[in-house]
């Protein structure tokens, strides 16, 4: 489980690197660490963790997919894939 978020602008930070804290595009709250970053096939960013405990939100859009807002704003931010993690599948999120 994985979320592959399209917030950021799809490609263009998928293959971004640089350290540092990826926050909200609407209200800056602090979401992801590139440290907890992961290449995946998706076109988007992924990560298997979250900065806090309430940096996002998520629900159910489908009985493969949950819907991820952030914690604070409630921005949509993309989606998390049941079983798509960066190496067993097991939910990391």
């Amino acid at each position: 489980m994985m979320s592959f978020c399209s917030f950021f602008g799809g490609e263009k930070y998928k293959n971004h690197f640089k350290s540092g804290i990826y926050v909200c595009s609407k209200c800056e709250y602090e979401l992801f660490s590139s440290t907890s970053k992961f290449e995946h096939s998706s076109p988007w960013p992924a990560f298997t963790e979250t900065v806090h405990a309430d940096s996002v939100s998520k629900h159910h859009e489908s009985a493969t997919a949950l819907k991820v807002r952030c914690g604070k704003c409630n921005n949509g931010l993309g989606h998390e894939f049941l079983g798509a993690g960066p190496q067993d599948g097991q939910s990391r999120f």
